[in-house]
């Protein structure tokens, strides 16, 4: 059992841009959240490096309610290299009513539930994304920006930004989306 756990550990790792030993850290999300508002389309604008978003561009992440309270996830980005366009289909859920912006989401192709809380977000400008994956004795951390617009002012990003600050979680790793010729 432990050579399993090790090795989902370091598949986890592999994935991302930032594991580390131990636990993930603590970081509260927004007292609030409501899911009607936060609906729609946003654009990314930095991420945490991803394997899963290797060679992607204009990347963006569509909203919508399902009928069964869940969320409907649509992840689409273009490929840099051959210009070709992709997409991927998920659903999200609020894990628990007490502290709404942690959802917990999960996509087709995987069976693997993973997790996105909302730091912070006013709706209509930015969105705040921090998802942190433990195992035995590592983890990995992913990191979102997005934002309504495709090209904000640097006081949208600045805004996002402090949300991470406010945990001590290291800004300087985000890597820009390129959202340029979509």
């Amino acid at each position: 059992m432990l050579t399993v756990t090790l090795a989902l550990s370091l598949l986890g790792i592999v994935g991302a841009q930032v594991p580390s030993l131990g636990f993930c850290p603590n970081v509260e999300t927004i007292p609030t959240f409501e899911v009607e508002k936060y609906t729609g389309k946003w654009y990314e604008q930095f991420r945490y490096f991803a394997i899963f978003e290797l060679g992607g561009k204009c990347v963006t992440a569509n909203y919508s309610l399902n009928d069964d309270g869940t969320v409907k996830v649509v992840n689409a980005q273009v490929n840099s290299l051959t210009g070709s366009p992709s997409s991927i289909e998920g659903s999200a859920r609020i894990v628990d009513a007490n502290d709404p912006g942690k959802l917990e989401v999960r996509f087709s192709l995987s069976p693997v539930k993973g997790s996105y809380w909302i730091l912070d977000t006013d709706y209509e400008s930015y969105s705040a994304v921090w998802s942190c994956q433990g195992f035995l004795i590592a983890n990995t951390k992913f990191a979102w920006i997005l934002t309504r617009d495709r090209n904000p002012s640097e006081a949208v990003i600045d805004k996002a930004k402090d949300a991470f600050r406010k945990y001590g979680i290291n800004v300087d790793l985000f890597q820009k989306t390129n959202q340029v010729d979509c």
